[in-house]
């Protein structure tokens, strides 16, 4: 490939409605895997590649990048997510499959934006942001009592920090941390949010791929199991936030001693 290198900085997976895009920050911008675009909209990569780069403007926002993918690190042809809406454009609906035609109109509208989100704010998917904020502003039986909760975690975790610091060899770190999330958990504490939710699912995702490969067994279960278990929860959405850092810590381990990928 002679074209434009990038290197990138950052990876990400973004799930745009039913669609898993990698996208990828690189000289301050973020790119999207047009082979996967084209993928998920029926066209012809090849085709819809040679048209962009006779385009003047589209022709300056393509490149390759090296993405990390479940079958390893692949040089890949990316766009700049602000040129979609140009390239889609050039795309009349009735030229693709009637069952692609809406899915194509939501590219066009949404798509740039999303990807753009994704190395803004966290957001991985599509899905609308629950306000919960303006929630708790309301006057109502739910919201004092989820208000009462959180203070009583807030006070408990306090003291229990407290009493890890006193323990002189630290033995019961661990204990505490224990408690601390059965506690959380029994109050309705903070878990991760839908973001960080994606981000874990699509963590496991390449990680059961990548044993898989080496296995030839779906690993899906073995890998949540493994995650359940380390972190004593039953859901992964049930890891509260403060755990997060470490989960993503644990997984990108995991994917690293298998095929020496980046962190997610």
């Amino acid at each position: 490939m002679s074209d434009k290198a990038l290197q990138p900085v950052e990876q990400k997976v973004v799930l745009f409605y039913d669609d898993e895009l990698t996208a990828v920050r690189a000289d301050g911008d973020v790119y999207v895997s047009i082979p996967q675009m084209c993928g998920s909209l029926g066209l012809d990569t090849q085709a819809q590649r040679r048209r962009m780069e006779r385009h003047e403007i589209m022709a300056d926002g393509i490149g390759v990048a090296n993405l990390a993918t479940p079958g390893g690190q692949q040089d890949t042809y990316v766009l700049r997510v602000d040129l979609i809406p140009l390239w889609l454009s050039g795309v009349r609906v009735s030229a693709v499959r009637d069952e692609i035609q809406p899915k194509l109109v939501r590219f066009q509208r949404e798509a740039a934006k999303v990807l753009w989100q994704a190395f803004q704010d966290g957001r991985l998917t599509t899905a609308p942001d629950m306000d919960i904020e303006s929630l708790l502003q309301q006057d109502s039986p739910a919201a004092q009592a989820y208000q009462m909760a959180m203070a009583v975690v807030r006070m408990a975790r306090q003291q229990l920090l407290m009493e890890a610091k006193l323990d002189e060899h630290g033995a019961q770190l661990g204990e505490h941390a224990e408690r601390l999330d059965q506690l959380e958990a029994a109050v309705g504490g903070e878990h991760v949010t839908e973001a960080q939710a994606a981000q874990i699912s699509q963590a496991v995702k390449a990680v059961a791929l990548a044993i898989g490969t080496k296995t030839k067994r779906n690993e899906f279960g073995a890998v949540y199991g493994e995650l359940y278990r380390r972190f004593n929860v039953a859901s992964y959405k049930a890891i509260p936030q403060r755990r997060f850092e470490a989960v993503m810590d644990f997984l990108n381990e995991w994917l690293q001693s298998h095929i020496g990928n980046e962190p997610f």
